[in-house]
């Protein structure tokens, strides 16, 4: 019989940890969170110091039981869930539903599951970081409080059913507002002239940067045909050449946000999704009749590297590439304010176990995903690239052209991170050195309104703006998409009408909850409570009281606003009026409850599967948009995109459509 327990909070981690620790080790999982706020309730005593009110979960009966049944006649039970606030506060509640009489607890840290790392955690355990549990608490108190307070005003003015979230709401807000954005941006249009030279080993195409003194920039395309007509009889040669040689630093190692916007530029993959299989890495995979976690964990802010893993990616450097390839210096990286710095880059557990042996084992997508953090974190120990720099300058007359080009000097990082290896050689040119005119274009520019966020961008954004944390990025934006406030479109967040009217309201009567300073704050708050700096409940006591009372005021003044659409009640006659659910907006007869007719909104695209119906935007229980047919189940045609529409009709007139509500 195993001696000690020992409690994680993953089935996949117990199983990597039960084969590494032998016998006297008995592995169980908690799967997850054992207890929580109830859902149905505010579960927060705001008269008494906001002492948090637990339940056990729905469903967790049985594995508490299992665990304390599993914890009778134990020498030490250990408690290894992950090192963060999250972890801290899943161990803390195992301990207490566990307590009892002889029961010795004792807490293990370990930042990635091998062999080596976990004999030494279990040789130096601790105790609870009690500041740790406390700032998770806050957290939750702080982010049930807003969220239970706001939801009913959003009930009253839109549907009953929506949430509103603390951190949520912020970034929904920067989706909203980038949208609005972009409908109130107004194109300009500029003409620059290349032109196509010949010398007499080889043709290259420069740009026209000065006609007459003046930037080569034309407001019409009739001045920059004018000035292509009296440019083409002039004689031009080479007038300078500037070559300059530049280094180029290798990033750094991944951290949680580097690997999210990474994995999504890189591999397209989601921050969730991203997420998911780092989870999967770090828990453990088979490899040759062995369970070993392939990279170190995947929640961090830290830039950190052990002394061990540096000693052996500089080893491998030398032995895979050459002395030469070895920086001879370590790069200095901006720290993250409030970085934990007891935790580590996310790296290989193994830098000597390679991309190429990890596809034979795990599926592709976890494959290709540790290859990415595998070549980042050889190559921020490689040297600089070297590239040189090369800018000629061709003059004639009236006018003056720029040609630029770059080469590789030396490889240095470049050598790993294949994808960066661009140069763009110029041909030999020399100074005086004529050139003839084989043709110019006339090129147009138009400005572009700023970009839509995609995962990548919104993430950087959370974290350069301070709100959020490493664990909180993905669930924040995989929310949003849930609750059907934003929609992805071709790897783009688009606000739905709902987002839109759910920012705006929030924005109007609560403009501190959505000011980004004010939430950045919160996190500095909750990171001072994790440091000991601050009791966790004093938060709340000067953040409630005047929360409350807007809430109440509010309540009071807001209402739900009745939107009538030109369409008929085909049942009564009466007016249908246009309501939101969770999933979007719908028609209903202005009579309901005594009528129940509703109807959906459709896009005024005939479905091309019966030719009947028209193609209605619908959601699957995963938060994701598609097309639908009207006339469902009679035709099941289903969309991820919508077709060109074949309706001279249009769309029913939504008066909250996207463009309206945000300009």
């Amino acid at each position: 019989m195993a001696k000690y327990l020992v409690i994680v909070e993953s089935p996949a981690k117990a199983r990597t940890i039960s084969s590494i620790l032998g016998k006297n080790y008995e592995v169980i999982s908690s799967m997850g969170h054992i207890v929580d706020l109830p859902a149905n309730k505010l579960s927060v005593d705001t008269e008494n110091g906001f002492k948090p009110v637990y339940s056990i979960l729905p469903g967790k009966e049985k594995i508490i039981a299992e665990l304390k049944k599993k914890a009778k006649g134990k020498k030490i039970i250990y408690l290894a869930t992950d090192q963060d606030r999250e972890g801290e506060s899943i161990s803390w509640h195992i301990k207490e539903e566990l307590s009892g009489k002889g029961l010795e607890f004792r807490r293990v840290v370990f930042h990635e599951i091998t062999e080596e790392a976990l004999k030494k955690a279990f040789k130096k355990t601790g105790s609870l970081d009690m500041d740790k549990v406390n700032a998770q608490i806050a957290r939750r108190v702080l982010d049930r409080v807003v969220g239970y307070k706001l939801s009913p005003i959003l009930w009253k003015k839109i549907v009953r059913g929506l949430s509103a979230g603390r951190v949520q709401s912020v970034a929904l807000r920067f989706v909203v507002e980038r949208e609005k954005d972009i409908l109130k941006f107004k194109p300009k249009t500029t003409f620059s002239i290349e032109a196509k030279l010949k010398t007499e080993s080889s043709s290259f195409i420069a740009k026209l940067v000065k006609y007459k003194g003046k930037k080569a920039i034309f407001d019409n395309k009739e001045e920059a045909l004018r000035c292509s007509e009296e440019i083409k009889s002039e004689i031009f040669a080479v007038k300078k050449i500037d070559k300059k040689k530049t280094k180029s630093k290798p990033p750094s190692p991944h951290i949680t946000s580097l690997l999210q916007q990474d994995a999504f530029n890189r591999l397209r993959f989601s921050a969730r999704k991203t997420m998911l299989l780092a989870q999967k890495l770090y828990e453990g995979v088979q490899i040759k009749n062995k369970s070993i976690g392939l990279i170190t964990y995947m929640r961090t802010d830290s830039f950190r590297v052990s002394s061990k893993a540096k000693k052996e990616v500089k080893k491998l450097i030398v032995s895979d590439f050459g002395n030469a390839f070895l920086s001879q210096r370590e790069y200095s990286y901006k720290k993250k304010k409030g970085a934990q710095e007891a935790h580590e880059a996310i790296r290989p557990t193994s830098v000597y176990r390679k991309p190429q042996e990890v596809y034979d084992v795990v599926p592709e997508e976890e494959a290709r995903l540790y290859e990415m953090i595998w070549k980042r974190f050889v190559a921020a120990f490689m040297k600089e690239a070297l590239y040189e720099n090369t800018k000629a300058s061709i003059i004639s007359k009236d006018a003056l052209l720029e040609v630029s080009g770059r080469r590789i000097l030396f490889e240095g990082y470049l050598k790993v991170l294949g994808y960066e290896r661009d140069q763009n050689l110029l041909p030999q040119l020399q100074i005086g050195q004529e050139a003839s005119l084989e043709g110019l274009e006339i090129i147009e520019h138009t400005t572009k309104p700023p970009p839509r966020y995609n995962d990548a961008s919104l993430v950087k954004l959370l974290e350069e703006k301070g709100i959020g944390r490493p664990s909180t990025y993905a669930p924040t934006i995989y929310t949003l998409i849930l609750r059907n406030y934003a929609k992805r479109e071709k790897r783009v967040f688009i606000p739905t009408g709902l987002g839109i009217k759910v920012s705006d309201l929030l924005v109007e009567f609560f403009p501190q909850i959505m000011d980004e300073n004010f939430t950045a704050h919160i996190e500095e708050k909750l990171d001072e409570v994790e440091h000991g700096l601050v009791e966790w409940n004093e938060i709340l006591e000067n953040f409630y009281p005047d929360f409350n009372k807007r809430v109440e005021k509010t309540l009071k003044v807001v209402k739900k606003e009745i939107e009538f659409s030109d369409k008929i009640c085909p049942n009564c006659k009466g007016r249908m009026v246009f309501k939101w659910s969770r999933r979007g907006r719908f028609l209903s007869c202005e009579k309901f409850p005594k009528c129940r007719y509703a109807e959906s909104i459709t896009t005024g695209v005939s479905c091309p599967g019966c030719k009947e119906g028209q193609l209605i935007e619908r959601r699957n229980k995963r938060g994701q948009n598609f097309y639908g047919c009207s006339r469902f189940p009679k035709c099941t045609y289903t969309s991820r995109i919508l077709p060109e529409g074949n309706n001279s009709e249009g769309p029913e007139n939504d008066k909250n459509s996207l463009s309206d509500s945000a300009k």
